[in-house]
Protein backbone atom coordinates (compact mmCIF):
# COMPACT_ATOMS: atom_id res chain seq x y z
CA UNK A 1 0.00 0.00 0.00
CA UNK A 2 2.52 2.25 -0.32
CA UNK A 3 1.25 5.46 -1.39
CA UNK A 4 2.39 8.85 -3.24
CA UNK A 5 0.42 11.58 -2.84
CA UNK A 6 0.52 13.72 -5.84
CA UNK A 7 -1.96 16.10 -7.02
CA UNK A 8 -2.71 13.98 -9.70
CA UNK A 9 -3.56 11.39 -7.37
CA UNK A 10 -5.37 13.32 -4.65
CA UNK A 11 -7.63 14.38 -7.56
CA UNK A 12 -8.45 11.52 -8.73
CA UNK A 13 -9.25 9.40 -4.85
CA UNK A 14 -10.85 12.81 -3.33
CA UNK A 15 -14.16 12.29 -5.06
CA UNK A 16 -13.94 8.47 -3.43
CA UNK A 17 -13.35 10.52 0.01
CA UNK A 18 -9.76 9.65 0.58
CA UNK A 19 -8.25 11.07 2.84
CA UNK A 20 -9.53 12.45 6.74
CA UNK A 21 -6.79 15.35 7.00
CA UNK A 22 -7.16 18.28 5.18
CA UNK A 23 -4.83 18.13 1.84
CA UNK A 24 -2.45 20.57 0.81
CA UNK A 25 -0.68 20.72 -2.37
CA UNK A 26 0.53 24.34 -2.85
CA UNK A 27 0.88 27.92 -1.40
CA UNK A 28 -2.83 28.84 -0.52
CA UNK A 29 -4.92 31.37 0.72
CA UNK A 30 -7.63 29.02 2.26
CA UNK A 31 -8.42 25.80 2.49
CA UNK A 32 -10.97 25.32 5.13
CA UNK A 33 -14.45 24.20 4.74
CA UNK A 34 -16.05 27.72 5.43
CA UNK A 35 -15.14 30.66 6.56
CA UNK A 36 -16.89 30.62 10.07
CA UNK A 37 -17.07 33.93 11.37
CA UNK A 38 -17.54 32.63 14.79
CA UNK A 39 -13.86 31.59 15.68
CA UNK A 40 -12.47 32.07 18.94
CA UNK A 41 -8.80 32.46 20.46
CA UNK A 42 -7.19 29.11 21.08
CA UNK A 43 -3.43 28.27 22.56
CA UNK A 44 -1.25 25.40 21.99
CA UNK A 45 -0.49 23.42 24.69
CA UNK A 46 -0.21 19.55 23.53
CA UNK A 47 3.08 20.72 20.86
CA UNK A 48 3.13 19.83 16.92
CA UNK A 49 3.86 16.67 15.74
CA UNK A 50 4.27 15.24 12.31
CA UNK A 51 4.23 11.47 10.61
CA UNK A 52 3.38 8.90 7.85
CA UNK A 53 6.61 10.26 5.78
CA UNK A 54 6.05 9.70 1.86
CA UNK A 55 8.36 10.78 -0.50
CA UNK A 56 6.10 14.27 -1.58
CA UNK A 57 4.48 13.97 1.60
CA UNK A 58 3.84 14.03 5.29
CA UNK A 59 0.98 14.56 7.83
CA UNK A 60 1.13 17.41 10.37
CA UNK A 61 -0.85 17.85 13.92
CA UNK A 62 -0.99 19.76 16.50
CA UNK A 63 -4.04 20.64 18.53
CA UNK A 64 -5.51 23.64 20.28
CA UNK A 65 -7.21 24.39 23.60
CA UNK A 66 -9.93 27.53 22.59
CA UNK A 67 -11.16 29.64 25.14
CA UNK A 68 -14.97 28.53 24.36
CA UNK A 69 -16.25 25.73 22.65
CA UNK A 70 -16.21 27.15 19.27
CA UNK A 71 -15.00 26.64 15.99
CA UNK A 72 -11.53 27.62 15.64
CA UNK A 73 -9.83 28.57 12.16
CA UNK A 74 -5.82 27.25 12.08
CA UNK A 75 -3.52 28.38 9.68
CA UNK A 76 -0.40 26.37 8.88
CA UNK A 77 2.97 27.12 7.01
CA UNK A 78 5.20 24.56 5.43
CA UNK A 79 8.85 25.56 4.61
CA UNK A 80 12.83 24.79 3.64
CA UNK A 81 14.14 26.89 6.28
CA UNK A 82 13.81 27.74 9.95
CA UNK A 83 12.72 31.47 9.40
CA UNK A 84 9.76 30.60 7.39
CA UNK A 85 11.36 32.55 4.69
CA UNK A 86 10.73 29.77 1.75
CA UNK A 87 6.92 28.61 1.99
CA UNK A 88 6.40 25.75 0.19
CA UNK A 89 2.77 25.20 1.03
CA UNK A 90 0.03 26.69 3.85
CA UNK A 91 -3.50 27.18 4.26
CA UNK A 92 -5.98 27.51 6.95
CA UNK A 93 -8.52 24.87 8.35
CA UNK A 94 -11.34 24.86 11.16
CA UNK A 95 -11.46 22.68 13.61
CA UNK A 96 -13.68 21.56 16.72
CA UNK A 97 -15.07 19.56 19.55
CA UNK A 98 -16.30 16.47 16.99
CA UNK A 99 -12.25 16.18 16.74
CA UNK A 100 -11.25 16.92 20.23
CA UNK A 101 -9.81 20.20 18.49
CA UNK A 102 -7.19 18.20 16.57
CA UNK A 103 -6.07 19.30 13.80
CA UNK A 104 -4.60 16.83 10.76
CA UNK A 105 -2.64 18.43 7.63
CA UNK A 106 -1.62 15.94 4.93
CA UNK A 107 0.92 18.15 3.16
CA UNK A 108 2.03 17.21 -0.19
CA UNK A 109 3.48 18.16 -3.29
CA UNK A 110 7.16 18.05 -1.35
CA UNK A 111 10.18 16.85 -2.51
CA UNK A 112 12.08 13.64 -1.74
CA UNK A 113 14.63 13.44 0.95
CA UNK A 114 13.89 16.96 2.23
CA UNK A 115 13.96 18.78 5.44
CA UNK A 116 10.95 20.64 6.31
CA UNK A 117 9.83 23.58 9.56
CA UNK A 118 6.11 23.66 9.88
CA UNK A 119 4.17 25.80 12.12
CA UNK A 120 0.64 26.69 13.06
CA UNK A 121 -1.00 29.97 14.03
CA UNK A 122 -4.50 30.50 15.66
CA UNK A 123 -4.80 34.44 14.75
CA UNK A 124 -1.59 36.02 16.73
CA UNK A 125 -0.87 33.03 18.78
CA UNK A 126 1.56 30.80 17.35
CA UNK A 127 2.83 26.89 17.59
CA UNK A 128 5.96 25.67 18.58
CA UNK A 129 7.99 25.09 15.20
CA UNK A 130 7.97 21.63 14.15
CA UNK A 131 10.57 19.84 11.81
CA UNK A 132 10.27 16.73 9.68
CA UNK A 133 11.50 14.92 6.49
CA UNK A 134 10.16 13.19 3.78
CA UNK A 135 10.99 10.01 2.24
CA UNK A 136 14.06 9.41 -0.03
CA UNK A 137 13.67 7.93 -3.67
CA UNK A 138 16.03 6.39 -6.00
CA UNK A 139 19.36 4.97 -4.72
CA UNK A 140 19.80 5.55 -0.67
CA UNK A 141 23.15 4.64 1.27
CA UNK A 142 21.92 4.73 4.69
CA UNK A 143 18.46 5.11 6.66
CA UNK A 144 18.25 5.63 10.63
CA UNK A 145 15.09 4.63 12.31
CA UNK A 146 14.73 4.81 16.35
CA UNK A 147 12.47 2.08 17.69
CA UNK A 148 10.40 2.79 21.12
CA UNK A 149 6.95 1.21 22.56
CA UNK A 150 5.35 1.18 26.05
CA UNK A 151 5.10 4.49 27.84
CA UNK A 152 3.52 4.18 30.74
CA UNK A 153 3.04 8.01 32.08
CA UNK A 154 2.58 7.14 36.14
CA UNK A 155 5.90 4.68 35.59
CA UNK A 156 8.11 7.51 35.42
CA UNK A 157 9.38 10.04 33.24
CA UNK A 158 10.17 9.39 29.87
CA UNK A 159 13.58 10.13 29.72
CA UNK A 160 13.40 7.68 26.92
CA UNK A 161 12.11 9.99 24.52
CA UNK A 162 14.18 12.76 25.95
CA UNK A 163 17.43 10.61 24.84
CA UNK A 164 16.11 10.28 21.51
CA UNK A 165 15.34 13.91 21.23
CA UNK A 166 18.90 14.51 21.78
CA UNK A 167 20.40 12.93 18.11
CA UNK A 168 19.91 14.69 14.79
CA UNK A 169 20.57 11.96 12.39
CA UNK A 170 17.20 10.30 12.64
CA UNK A 171 14.67 9.36 9.52
CA UNK A 172 11.93 8.37 11.26
CA UNK A 173 11.00 7.15 14.97
CA UNK A 174 9.17 4.10 14.52
CA UNK A 175 6.41 3.52 18.06
CA UNK A 176 5.03 -0.31 18.06
CA UNK A 177 2.51 0.32 20.33
CA UNK A 178 0.89 1.49 23.77
CA UNK A 179 1.75 4.95 23.31
CA UNK A 180 -1.05 5.11 26.30
CA UNK A 181 -2.22 2.64 29.20
CA UNK A 182 -5.67 2.70 29.87
CA UNK A 183 -5.40 1.33 33.72
CA UNK A 184 -7.09 3.82 36.29
CA UNK A 185 -4.98 5.71 39.46
CA UNK A 186 -3.06 3.85 41.50
CA UNK A 187 -3.69 0.46 38.97
CA UNK A 188 -0.73 -0.80 36.53
CA UNK A 189 3.03 0.53 37.41
CA UNK A 190 2.16 3.20 39.51
CA UNK A 191 3.76 3.10 42.87
CA UNK A 192 5.74 6.35 42.60
CA UNK A 193 2.79 8.05 40.32
CA UNK A 194 2.25 10.70 43.11
CA UNK A 195 5.39 11.57 44.58
CA UNK A 196 6.64 12.15 40.96
CA UNK A 197 3.36 13.94 40.06
CA UNK A 198 2.33 11.99 37.20
CA UNK A 199 -0.98 10.33 38.44
CA UNK A 200 -3.68 9.96 35.08
CA UNK A 201 -6.25 11.10 34.04
CA UNK A 202 -8.95 10.88 34.56
CA UNK A 203 -8.44 9.14 38.03
CA UNK A 204 -10.58 5.64 36.38
CA UNK A 205 -9.74 3.45 33.47
CA UNK A 206 -10.23 4.23 30.30
CA UNK A 207 -13.73 3.09 28.81
CA UNK A 208 -15.26 6.27 26.77
CA UNK A 209 -14.27 8.48 23.99
CA UNK A 210 -13.89 11.24 26.80
CA UNK A 211 -11.76 9.16 28.75
CA UNK A 212 -9.44 8.27 25.67
CA UNK A 213 -9.43 11.61 25.01
CA UNK A 214 -8.26 13.10 28.39
CA UNK A 215 -5.50 10.51 29.07
CA UNK A 216 -4.10 11.94 25.34
CA UNK A 217 -4.00 15.31 26.05
CA UNK A 218 -1.89 14.40 29.45
CA UNK A 219 0.60 12.23 27.51
CA UNK A 220 0.76 15.18 25.18
CA UNK A 221 1.29 17.97 27.88
CA UNK A 222 4.54 15.39 28.68
CA UNK A 223 7.27 18.03 27.66
CA UNK A 224 9.47 15.52 26.72
CA UNK A 225 7.37 13.66 24.26
CA UNK A 226 6.34 16.92 22.66
CA UNK A 227 10.31 17.63 22.08
CA UNK A 228 11.02 14.35 20.10
CA UNK A 229 7.46 14.57 18.32
CA UNK A 230 8.96 17.97 17.16
CA UNK A 231 12.11 16.82 15.91
CA UNK A 232 11.34 13.62 13.78
CA UNK A 233 8.49 11.82 11.80
CA UNK A 234 6.60 9.14 13.61
CA UNK A 235 5.34 6.19 12.15
CA UNK A 236 2.72 4.49 14.86
CA UNK A 237 1.16 1.40 14.95
CA UNK A 238 -1.22 0.63 18.23
CA UNK A 239 -0.45 -2.20 20.59
CA UNK A 240 -3.30 -3.61 23.13
CA UNK A 241 -2.94 -0.42 25.80
CA UNK A 242 -4.62 1.94 23.77
CA UNK A 243 -7.65 -0.01 24.28
CA UNK A 244 -7.18 -2.88 27.03
CA UNK A 245 -4.52 -4.93 28.09
CA UNK A 246 -4.57 -8.15 26.58
CA UNK A 247 -7.17 -6.99 23.62
CA UNK A 248 -8.09 -9.29 20.75
CA UNK A 249 -10.93 -8.46 17.91
CA UNK A 250 -13.27 -9.26 19.92
CA UNK A 251 -12.18 -8.44 23.76
CA UNK A 252 -9.84 -7.88 26.18
CA UNK A 253 -8.46 -9.39 29.46
CA UNK A 254 -8.87 -5.91 31.00
CA UNK A 255 -12.53 -5.58 30.03
CA UNK A 256 -14.37 -6.93 32.73
CA UNK A 257 -17.94 -7.30 33.61
CA UNK A 258 -20.06 -3.91 33.74
CA UNK A 259 -17.72 -2.55 31.70
CA UNK A 260 -20.47 -1.97 28.55
CA UNK A 261 -19.64 -3.17 25.09
CA UNK A 262 -16.66 -3.47 24.20
CA UNK A 263 -17.10 -2.68 20.48
CA UNK A 264 -17.68 0.62 21.65
CA UNK A 265 -15.31 1.11 23.82
CA UNK A 266 -12.74 -0.20 21.07
CA UNK A 267 -14.25 2.21 18.51
CA UNK A 268 -13.79 5.09 21.20
CA UNK A 269 -10.29 4.33 21.87
CA UNK A 270 -9.32 4.16 17.87
CA UNK A 271 -11.18 7.51 17.09
CA UNK A 272 -8.91 9.19 19.99
CA UNK A 273 -5.73 7.35 18.62
CA UNK A 274 -6.56 8.86 14.89
CA UNK A 275 -7.60 12.51 16.71
CA UNK A 276 -4.38 12.89 18.52
CA UNK A 277 -1.48 10.63 16.02
CA UNK A 278 -0.38 11.69 13.04
CA UNK A 279 -1.13 8.68 11.34
CA UNK A 280 -2.81 8.56 7.80
CA UNK A 281 -5.90 7.06 7.56
CA UNK A 282 -6.84 4.82 4.41
CA UNK A 283 -10.28 6.85 3.78
CA UNK A 284 -11.99 9.36 5.44
CA UNK A 285 -13.79 8.07 8.73
CA UNK A 286 -11.16 4.89 8.77
CA UNK A 287 -10.26 4.51 12.32
CA UNK A 288 -9.45 1.12 12.12
CA UNK A 289 -7.07 -0.12 9.49
CA UNK A 290 -3.42 1.09 10.53
CA UNK A 291 -1.33 -2.08 8.32
CA UNK A 292 0.56 0.12 5.84
CA UNK A 293 3.83 0.21 4.22
CA UNK A 294 6.69 3.13 3.39
CA UNK A 295 9.05 2.57 1.15
CA UNK A 296 12.96 4.42 1.72
CA UNK A 297 14.28 4.49 -2.03
CA UNK A 298 15.67 1.20 -2.34
CA UNK A 299 16.99 0.39 0.40
CA UNK A 300 14.50 -0.03 2.47
CA UNK A 301 10.66 -1.07 2.36
CA UNK A 302 8.81 -0.85 6.15
CA UNK A 303 5.61 -2.73 6.38
CA UNK A 304 3.95 -2.02 9.51
CA UNK A 305 1.33 -4.77 10.81
CA UNK A 306 -1.56 -5.13 13.35
CA UNK A 307 -0.99 -7.82 15.10
CA UNK A 308 -3.93 -6.77 18.14
CA UNK A 309 -7.32 -5.28 17.13
CA UNK A 310 -8.20 -6.17 13.18
CA UNK A 311 -8.26 -9.85 13.25
CA UNK A 312 -6.52 -11.58 16.30
CA UNK A 313 -8.19 -14.34 17.71
CA UNK A 314 -8.29 -14.82 21.80
CA UNK A 315 -5.22 -15.68 23.69
CA UNK A 316 -5.07 -19.37 24.75
CA UNK A 317 -4.92 -19.73 28.75
CA UNK A 318 -2.27 -22.08 30.16
CA UNK A 319 -4.89 -22.38 33.29
CA UNK A 320 -7.11 -24.31 30.51
CA UNK A 321 -4.32 -27.30 30.32
CA UNK A 322 -3.90 -28.10 33.76
CA UNK A 323 -6.41 -30.45 35.58
CA UNK A 324 -7.60 -29.56 39.69
CA UNK A 325 -4.05 -31.60 40.34
CA UNK A 326 -1.62 -29.18 38.77
CA UNK A 327 -0.77 -31.64 35.34
CA UNK A 328 0.02 -30.12 32.58
CA UNK A 329 -1.95 -31.37 29.18
CA UNK A 330 1.16 -30.78 26.80
CA UNK A 331 -0.71 -32.46 23.91
CA UNK A 332 -3.89 -30.00 23.99
CA UNK A 333 -1.78 -27.00 24.05
CA UNK A 334 0.27 -28.36 21.27
CA UNK A 335 -2.16 -28.78 19.39
CA UNK A 336 -3.79 -25.67 19.86
CA UNK A 337 -0.83 -23.75 18.93
CA UNK A 338 -0.63 -25.18 15.76
CA UNK A 339 -4.24 -25.02 14.89
CA UNK A 340 -4.21 -23.95 11.42
CA UNK A 341 -7.51 -21.80 11.84
CA UNK A 342 -6.43 -19.63 14.81
CA UNK A 343 -5.09 -16.28 13.06
CA UNK A 344 -3.25 -12.90 14.54
CA UNK A 345 -3.00 -10.85 11.05
CA UNK A 346 -6.08 -12.12 9.54
CA UNK A 347 -6.28 -13.34 6.06
CA UNK A 348 -6.79 -10.16 4.29
CA UNK A 349 -3.67 -8.54 5.88
CA UNK A 350 -1.65 -11.94 5.96
CA UNK A 351 -2.02 -12.00 1.79
CA UNK A 352 -1.40 -8.12 1.66
CA UNK A 353 1.86 -8.79 3.89
CA UNK A 354 2.92 -11.31 1.48
CA UNK A 355 2.07 -9.53 -1.78
CA UNK A 356 4.34 -6.13 -0.36
CA UNK A 357 6.98 -8.80 0.08
CA UNK A 358 6.58 -10.31 -3.21
CA UNK A 359 6.70 -7.26 -5.39
CA UNK A 360 9.09 -5.33 -3.20
CA UNK A 361 13.07 -4.62 -4.92
CA UNK A 362 14.35 -3.29 -1.71
CA UNK A 363 17.44 -4.40 -0.01
CA UNK A 364 15.71 -4.40 3.10
CA UNK A 365 12.40 -5.55 4.27
CA UNK A 366 11.84 -4.27 7.58
CA UNK A 367 8.12 -5.20 9.31
CA UNK A 368 7.40 -3.44 11.88
CA UNK A 369 5.25 -4.86 14.68
CA UNK A 370 3.81 -5.52 18.45
CA UNK A 371 4.78 -8.83 19.72
CA UNK A 372 7.32 -10.82 19.91
CA UNK A 373 7.88 -13.24 16.74
CA UNK A 374 10.94 -15.71 17.84
CA UNK A 375 10.14 -18.82 19.72
CA UNK A 376 11.00 -17.93 23.80
CA UNK A 377 10.49 -21.21 24.99
CA UNK A 378 11.55 -21.22 28.79
CA UNK A 379 11.05 -24.50 30.88
CA UNK A 380 7.11 -24.29 32.31
CA UNK A 381 8.43 -24.02 36.05
CA UNK A 382 9.88 -20.77 34.87
CA UNK A 383 7.11 -19.69 32.53
CA UNK A 384 4.19 -20.26 34.70
CA UNK A 385 6.64 -18.55 37.71
CA UNK A 386 6.71 -21.44 39.73
CA UNK A 387 10.50 -21.27 39.92
CA UNK A 388 12.60 -18.42 39.25
CA UNK A 389 15.31 -18.41 36.75
CA UNK A 390 18.44 -18.87 39.87
CA UNK A 391 16.64 -21.32 41.56
CA UNK A 392 15.83 -23.29 38.16
CA UNK A 393 19.29 -22.76 37.77
CA UNK A 394 20.40 -24.17 40.98
CA UNK A 395 18.17 -27.28 41.34
CA UNK A 396 19.07 -28.15 37.89
CA UNK A 397 22.79 -28.25 38.16
CA UNK A 398 21.56 -29.69 41.01
CA UNK A 399 19.43 -32.86 39.80
CA UNK A 400 22.33 -33.64 36.48
CA UNK A 401 24.93 -34.39 39.26
CA UNK A 402 22.24 -36.50 41.05
CA UNK A 403 22.14 -38.26 37.88
CA UNK A 404 25.80 -38.63 37.03
CA UNK A 405 26.57 -39.75 40.39
CA UNK A 406 23.85 -42.45 40.47
CA UNK A 407 24.79 -43.69 37.17
CA UNK A 408 28.32 -43.75 38.89
CA UNK A 409 30.07 -41.24 36.94
CA UNK A 410 33.90 -41.42 37.60
CA UNK A 411 34.11 -37.88 36.86
CA UNK A 412 32.53 -36.28 39.59
CA UNK A 413 34.78 -34.60 41.62
CA UNK A 414 34.76 -34.42 44.98
CA UNK A 415 33.73 -31.03 45.46
CA UNK A 416 31.02 -31.63 42.96
CA UNK A 417 29.80 -35.00 45.18
CA UNK A 418 30.00 -32.85 48.50
CA UNK A 419 27.75 -30.06 47.09
CA UNK A 420 25.40 -32.99 46.27
CA UNK A 421 25.63 -34.34 49.77
CA UNK A 422 24.90 -30.83 51.12
CA UNK A 423 22.09 -30.26 49.20
CA UNK A 424 20.17 -33.25 47.46
CA UNK A 425 17.71 -32.49 50.46
CA UNK A 426 16.13 -29.90 48.12
CA UNK A 427 15.55 -32.28 45.19
CA UNK A 428 12.11 -33.08 46.88
CA UNK A 429 9.32 -35.13 44.20
CA UNK A 430 7.52 -31.88 43.48
CA UNK A 431 10.88 -30.19 42.81
CA UNK A 432 11.98 -32.72 40.44
CA UNK A 433 8.23 -33.25 38.53
CA UNK A 434 8.95 -29.35 37.79
CA UNK A 435 12.46 -30.01 36.39
CA UNK A 436 10.47 -32.67 34.42
CA UNK A 437 8.26 -30.32 33.05
CA UNK A 438 9.05 -29.35 28.99
CA UNK A 439 10.08 -26.08 27.90
CA UNK A 440 6.98 -23.96 26.47
CA UNK A 441 6.25 -20.22 25.76
CA UNK A 442 6.46 -17.64 28.08
CA UNK A 443 4.11 -15.28 26.65
CA UNK A 444 0.89 -17.04 24.56
CA UNK A 445 0.06 -13.26 23.99
CA UNK A 446 2.93 -13.21 21.21
CA UNK A 447 3.70 -14.98 17.96
CA UNK A 448 4.68 -18.08 20.00
CA UNK A 449 0.36 -18.50 21.20
CA UNK A 450 0.15 -18.67 17.20
CA UNK A 451 2.52 -20.87 15.77
CA UNK A 452 0.76 -21.92 12.50
CA UNK A 453 0.42 -18.41 11.08
CA UNK A 454 4.18 -17.53 12.28
CA UNK A 455 4.88 -20.60 10.35
CA UNK A 456 3.20 -19.42 6.98
CA UNK A 457 5.07 -15.59 7.35
CA UNK A 458 8.43 -17.71 8.15
CA UNK A 459 7.89 -20.04 4.97
CA UNK A 460 6.80 -16.90 2.97
CA UNK A 461 9.78 -15.24 3.49
CA UNK A 462 12.47 -18.23 3.32
CA UNK A 463 10.72 -18.94 -0.43
CA UNK A 464 11.27 -15.21 -1.85
CA UNK A 465 14.83 -14.85 -0.26
CA UNK A 466 14.26 -11.42 0.82
CA UNK A 467 16.69 -9.58 3.60
CA UNK A 468 14.21 -9.42 6.14
CA UNK A 469 14.19 -7.74 9.90
CA UNK A 470 11.27 -8.27 12.14
CA UNK A 471 10.35 -5.37 15.13
CA UNK A 472 9.07 -5.92 18.06
CA UNK A 473 8.11 -4.14 21.26
CA UNK A 474 5.85 -5.46 23.65
CA UNK A 475 7.63 -6.79 26.59
CA UNK A 476 9.44 -4.08 27.99
CA UNK A 477 12.60 -5.95 27.95
CA UNK A 478 15.26 -5.54 24.98
CA UNK A 479 15.87 -8.76 22.22
CA UNK A 480 17.42 -10.20 19.80
CA UNK A 481 16.72 -13.60 18.08
CA UNK A 482 17.61 -15.58 15.08
CA UNK A 483 13.84 -16.26 13.50
CA UNK A 484 14.05 -19.69 12.24
CA UNK A 485 11.10 -22.35 10.39
CA UNK A 486 9.93 -25.63 11.99
CA UNK A 487 12.63 -27.29 10.10
CA UNK A 488 15.60 -24.93 11.47
CA UNK A 489 16.18 -23.02 8.85
CA UNK A 490 17.61 -19.27 9.48
CA UNK A 491 14.68 -17.28 7.95
CA UNK A 492 15.19 -13.52 9.31
CA UNK A 493 16.21 -11.48 12.94
CA UNK A 494 14.23 -9.93 15.10
CA UNK A 495 14.92 -6.97 16.87
CA UNK A 496 13.14 -6.04 20.03
CA UNK A 497 13.06 -2.69 22.20
CA UNK A 498 12.85 -2.19 25.58
CA UNK A 499 10.13 0.22 27.31
CA UNK A 500 9.89 3.85 27.46
CA UNK A 501 8.56 3.39 31.05
CA UNK A 502 7.26 0.38 31.42
CA UNK A 503 8.47 -2.53 33.86
CA UNK A 504 9.45 -5.72 32.41
CA UNK A 505 10.63 -9.17 33.10
CA UNK A 506 13.32 -8.05 35.62
CA UNK A 507 9.97 -6.67 37.39
CA UNK A 508 7.50 -9.75 37.16
CA UNK A 509 10.15 -12.47 38.28
CA UNK A 510 11.69 -10.10 40.79
CA UNK A 511 15.07 -10.51 39.66
CA UNK A 512 18.03 -8.95 41.68
CA UNK A 513 19.48 -6.26 40.02
CA UNK A 514 22.67 -6.84 41.22
CA UNK A 515 22.62 -10.10 39.20
CA UNK A 516 21.51 -8.90 36.58
CA UNK A 517 24.13 -10.25 34.28
CA UNK A 518 23.60 -13.86 35.44
CA UNK A 519 20.48 -13.37 34.35
CA UNK A 520 20.26 -12.53 31.21
CA UNK A 521 23.29 -15.10 30.61
CA UNK A 522 21.11 -17.58 32.00
CA UNK A 523 17.75 -16.61 29.81
CA UNK A 524 20.04 -16.64 26.94
CA UNK A 525 21.35 -19.95 27.56
CA UNK A 526 17.59 -21.55 27.76
CA UNK A 527 16.07 -19.97 24.87
CA UNK A 528 17.48 -21.82 21.63
CA UNK A 529 17.77 -18.69 19.18
CA UNK A 530 17.68 -15.84 21.37
CA UNK A 531 21.20 -13.81 20.91
CA UNK A 532 20.67 -11.19 23.48
CA UNK A 533 18.55 -9.71 26.22
CA UNK A 534 18.54 -6.87 28.71
CA UNK A 535 16.59 -7.83 31.17
CA UNK A 536 16.58 -4.51 33.65
CA UNK A 537 16.74 -0.85 31.93
CA UNK A 538 14.41 1.41 29.81
CA UNK A 539 15.35 2.71 27.01
CA UNK A 540 15.13 2.29 22.58
CA UNK A 541 16.60 1.26 19.76
CA UNK A 542 18.49 2.78 16.73
CA UNK A 543 17.85 0.44 13.63
CA UNK A 544 20.76 1.78 10.80
CA UNK A 545 20.45 0.27 7.80
CA UNK A 546 22.99 0.43 4.66
CA UNK A 547 22.97 -2.04 1.62
CA UNK A 548 25.43 -4.35 3.69
CA UNK A 549 23.95 -4.60 7.00
CA UNK A 550 21.54 -4.24 9.53
CA UNK A 551 22.17 -2.72 12.37
CA UNK A 552 20.85 -2.47 15.96
CA UNK A 553 21.87 -0.73 18.47
CA UNK A 554 19.90 -0.59 22.25
CA UNK A 555 20.37 2.63 23.98
CA UNK A 556 19.07 2.93 28.00
CA UNK A 557 18.82 5.52 30.48
CA UNK A 558 20.04 5.14 34.50
CA UNK A 559 16.47 5.60 36.03
CA UNK A 560 13.10 6.52 35.20
CA UNK A 561 12.20 8.40 38.54
CA UNK A 562 14.16 11.44 38.56
CA UNK A 563 14.41 13.94 35.39
CA UNK A 564 18.10 14.07 35.59
CA UNK A 565 19.35 11.11 34.07
CA UNK A 566 22.10 9.84 32.35
CA UNK A 567 22.67 7.10 29.40
CA UNK A 568 23.78 3.80 31.07
CA UNK A 569 26.99 3.73 27.99
CA UNK A 570 28.42 0.33 29.90
CA UNK A 571 25.20 -1.15 28.79
CA UNK A 572 25.02 -0.44 25.22
CA UNK A 573 24.56 -3.62 22.89
CA UNK A 574 24.74 -3.85 19.13
CA UNK A 575 23.69 -6.43 17.29
CA UNK A 576 23.51 -7.11 13.45
CA UNK A 577 22.79 -8.92 10.22
CA UNK A 578 24.64 -9.22 6.83
CA UNK A 579 23.00 -9.03 4.05
CA UNK A 580 22.39 -12.59 2.71
CA UNK A 581 23.00 -13.97 6.00
CA UNK A 582 19.82 -14.04 8.35
CA UNK A 583 21.08 -14.73 11.39
CA UNK A 584 22.29 -12.38 14.37
CA UNK A 585 25.72 -11.38 15.22
CA UNK A 586 25.99 -9.77 18.46
CA UNK A 587 29.33 -7.10 18.36
CA UNK A 588 31.66 -7.22 21.37
CA UNK A 589 31.17 -5.23 23.87
CA UNK A 590 33.78 -2.16 24.05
Amino acid sequence: MTRSFSRRRFLALSAKGIGAAVVSYGLMGCNSNDDDSDTVAATFKHGVASGDPLSDAVILWTRVTPVADAKVKVSWQVATDAAFSQLVTNGETLTDSARDYTVKIDAVGLKPGTRYYYRFAVGEQQSPTGITKTLPEGSVASVKLAVMSCSNYPAGYFNVYELAAQRDDLDALLHLGDYIYEYGRGQYASEHAAELGREVLPANELLTLSDYRTRYAQYRSDASLQKIHAKVPFITIWDDHEVANDAWKEGAENHNDGEGDFELRKEAAMQAYFEWLPIRPWQAGDNQDIYRSFSFGDLLDLHMLDTRLLARDKQLDYADYLDANGNFDQTGLMAALTDSSRTMLGQTQLAWLQQQLQTSTATWQVIGQQVLMGRMLLPAAVATQQMSISDYAELGQLAQLAARAQAGDPTLTQAELDYLLANQAKLTPEVLALLQLPNIPYNLDAWDGYGYEREVLLQTIRALGKNTVVLAGDTHNAWANNLRDQDGNAVAVEFATSSVTSPGMEDYLALDPSQIDSYEQAVVGMVADLQYTNLLQRGYLLLDLSAERAAATWYFVDTILSSNFTEVSARQRQGYVLAGTPTVVMAAQS
